[in-house]
């Protein structure tokens, strides 16, 4: 099998994703690692992550918008679930590809949201955030891809508003009570002016 023929699948459910999203008029962006991939170095990935800013009285019209392009819930009760978690787990049926709809409700988010960027992929324009936004989002999910991911973005992307992303970062951080958050993006930012130099 080709990388076009393994990609074919996510190509799809991101194209039918951006249309549910104009359908719904949803304003979102695509995170996780395809906007990883995108922004920084390619990566392997199977799922699409989401990041929309929607109230809670629109998630009902936002499922049921998602059928026609193909989006059913993973789970009997899906809203529920989102209720309790923020979370809605969706499967694009046509390709199996499972996409994860985060619903924002900080101001960070609203931020992210508001300065998304649109990128032609096969065709399609996706939402995605800015690379500063991304490194933000990352160091808060804080796992070893995350850090992975930190650094590809910091090497694609040097002219960084760096004092941005310190800024956030250094608030959840401290709303989190997590100084290896802070710490360690302190320590990708260091590395990345020691292989400049």
């Amino acid at each position: 099998m080709t990388e076009r023929q393994e990609l074919a699948p996510l190509i799809s459910a991101l194209a039918d994703l951006a249309r549910w999203f104009e359908a719904a008029n949803i304003r979102g962006i695509v995170v996780g690692g395809v906007a990883a991939s995108l922004i920084g170095r390619p990566r392997l990935t199977h799922d699409v992550d989401a990041l929309v800013m929607a109230d809670e009285s629109r998630w009902q019209d936002l499922l049921e918008r998602g059928a026609p392009f193909g989006f059913r819930p993973r789970l009997t009760d899906a809203l529920a679930f989102a209720a309790r978690t923020r979370a809605l787990l969706m499967r694009h049926e046509p390709t199996g590809v499972d996409v994860d709809i985060m619903f924002g409700a900080l101001r960070f988010e609203e931020e992210a949201v508001a300065h998304r960027s649109f990128v032609s992929v096969a065709g399609v324009a996706l939402p995605l955030p800015t690379p500063e936004d991304l490194i933000v989002m990352k160091a808060v999910a804080h796992r070893p891809r995350d850090l992975t991911d930190i650094e590809a973005i910091l090497d694609v992307h040097p002219g960084l508003d760096v004092e941005r992303v310190r800024r956030w970062v250094r608030e959840f951080a401290r709303a989190a009570a997590m100084p290896e958050i802070w710490d360690d993006l302190q320590r990708l930012l260091k590395d990345r002016e020691e292989r400049r130099d």
